[in-house]
């Protein structure tokens, strides 16, 4: 059903990629993760040491146990891991493009060497500390601090919507400092370092989210992340994740479209399939061309961070055309299955869910809107 055949234009490795994470989304995820969305539950423990012996956990970054692959195979990867679902994909990232790219980036060569392969073998889970209750577009007015006292710090403060937070082993957590914002490594267990799971969520369901609080955090100094400072430091972490989004969203969109395609084709109503019918062929081809052109940008987008060329504002691109255009098919492969179309049977519902909050982390769609109003007219709207 790729009419436009993206996948021809991928190397010979990209499309082992493709096929080793499709076949353990097939037979490992697709069984069971309605469950898991309907339950609120994500094995986590049980799943890390599947991806890490498999190399997707920080796959795109070089040594310490990562397998260095290219961004286009990474991207591949998320396309394959959200056509499963967004929380499995989400795990993925957080790991690889937030939490062991920040000490990847960043951290100090003990850090490294402490986390980094224990990390990507999945013996060790992070999370990545940077929104708070009241600063989630504006993370530079964030309200966590951390005040040197002798030759350790103390860290106070809280973050919210932090996926694996309650799960994870080590936290990278962005505090204000007197020298601009830092980035701590705070091991789980730390005194005064706690977790909350958020509950109720009819989103993103089959993942752990959470609150961190920091009441008084005794770090070392030498948690502290020291190759950065100031907020460049989890923005080029944030662009990592993004990127992965790119070509996620469009896992989830493929996984919906192909839902409606074999539904429409297999549903017969008027004594014939509805797949017959020029309202539902125009519902369909509307989903190609949607995901033919998202694929397009995800591949292009790809092959620029591979060659070192692409920009933040390429990357706010990518993330708002292609989960805006997976979210529209996700809604309109919803309609192709009528009422059926809303229960845990199909995964187009828990995509759909799913894809409302792909739209809101890794910046809203009005923030990356702004992204692209400013590199069009070379003026900032939300400063």
């Amino acid at each position: 059903m790729d009419v436009l055949r993206v996948d021809d234009r991928l190397s010979d490795e990209e499309r082992m990629i493709r096929d080793t994470v499709r076949a353990l989304v097939a037979e490992r995820i697709a069984p069971r993760v309605a469950g898991w969305f309907d339950a609120g539950t994500f094995p986590a423990r049980e799943l890390a040491p599947e991806l890490g012996k498999l190399g997707l956990l920080g796959m795109h970054l070089r040594g310490y146990g990562c397998a260095g692959m290219s961004a286009v195979a990474y991207g591949v990867a998320c396309r394959e891991l959200e056509a499963g679902d967004s929380g499995l994909r989400s795990f993925v990232s957080v790991q690889g493009s937030l939490a062991m790219s920040a000490i990847h980036k960043y951290g100090s060569e003990e850090q490294k060497a402490e986390w980094l392969p224990r990390m990507a073998a999945g013996e060790a889970i992070g999370c990545f500390g940077l929104t708070e209750p009241d600063r989630g577009s504006d993370p530079g007015d964030m309200l966590t601090r951390a005040r040197r006292d002798g030759s350790d710090w103390v860290l106070n403060g809280t973050k919210m919507w932090i996926t694996n937070g309650s799960i994870a082993d080590v936290a990278v957590v962005w505090a204000r400092t007197d020298e601009g914002i830092r980035g701590f490594v705070v091991p789980a267990g730390t005194p005064g370092f706690t977790t909350g799971d958020i509950h109720q969520k009819l989103s993103l369901r089959a993942s752990v989210t959470s609150e961190l609080v920091l009441e008084d955090v005794r770090l070392p100094a030498g948690a502290v992340l020291p190759g950065v400072t100031g907020l460049k430091g989890p923005l080029g972490c944030l662009s990592e994740a993004r990127y992965g989004i790119i070509w996620g969203a469009v896992g989830a969109g493929r996984s919906c479209y192909e839902t409606a395609v074999g539904y429409a084709k297999s549903r017969e109503q008027f004594g014939k399939p509805i797949g017959s019918f020029q309202l539902t062929q125009e519902k369909l081809a509307w989903m190609e061309i949607a995901l033919g052109q998202a694929g397009l940008v995800a591949l292009h987008i790809g092959r620029l961070k591979d060659a070192g060329e692409v920009t933040p504002q390429q990357i706010s691109f990518g993330k708002l055309a292609n989960v805006r255009a997976a979210l529209d098919v996700a809604r309109q492969a919803r309609t192709v299955l009528g009422a059926n179309g809303i229960t845990l049977e199909y995964p187009v519902i828990r995509h759909m869910n799913n894809l409302e909050s792909v739209l809101t982390y890794e910046g809203t769609q009005e923030i990356h809107t702004l992204v692209l109003g400013q590199a069009i007219t070379g003026l900032p709207a939300y400063r």
